[in-house]
């Protein structure tokens, strides 16, 4: 069973801890990768959706899996697609439904799907998910460095509670719709909390 993780139930030590900094390309290692406290590293996108469904086929219990890239989308009230409060800093946007944003999270469904197919069988299995987001960063993009930026801020959320957000602090304005990325491929497992690094 897939679930959409809670601010309030980011805390390390509760259920063993995957994250991923996703990427999705055919010859590259894109994808940071750690479980638990592990060292990052870098893998390949078919290495990387392995490695988690393997870990997660080899569990009994919560499994909280946070993904870098958008695991919920948003539209305004004629249904067109509209960024996300964490989306715009300053004059910087960095959209879900542009570029790299569409890229990772078309990577993310076909993770999901995986996901979902395989906690079918193992029903006591709890995947709680969990939405990565680190962006307006200065310097080159560092898969690993991401990985660990994402693990310090899970392991550190009590003394910064604003570096997460839940379902309700995403929307700009209260007419918004927030929905599961996945809903669309029939796999709504809610909006799940977003992780600020």
């Amino acid at each position: 069973m897939i679930t959409a993780g809670k601010k309030s139930e980011v805390c390390w030590g509760k259920g063993n801890w995957i994250i991923l900094d996703i990427g999705f390309s055919s010859k590259k290692k894109t994808c940071g990768f750690a479980f638990d406290d592990e060292s990052p590293r870098s893998l390949r996108y078919g290495e990387a959706r392995s490695a988690i469904v393997d870990r997660v086929r080899g569990q009994n219990g919560l499994i909280n899996l946070v993904i870098e890239a958008p695991l919920s989308v948003c539209f305004d009230t004629n249904g067109n697609p509209k960024g996300r409060k964490i989306e715009k800093k300053n004059s910087k946007t960095r959209y879900w439904y542009t570029g790299l944003g569409c890229l990772v999270m078309t990577a993310a469904l076909y993770l999901i799907r995986d996901i979902h197919e395989t906690t079918k069988d193992f029903p006591n299995i709890e995947v709680r998910l969990f939405e990565g987001f680190v962006s307006f960063k200065e310097g080159a993009n560092d898969d690993k460095k991401d990985v660990h930026a994402l693990r310090e801020r899970i392991k550190h959320a009590q003394q910064d509670p604003n570096s997460i957000c839940d379902f309700d602090e995403l929307k700009l304005f209260e007419s918004d719709e927030i929905c599961s990325a996945f809903s669309v491929a029939g796999m709504d497992c809610g909006v799940p909390a977003v992780i600020i690094a």
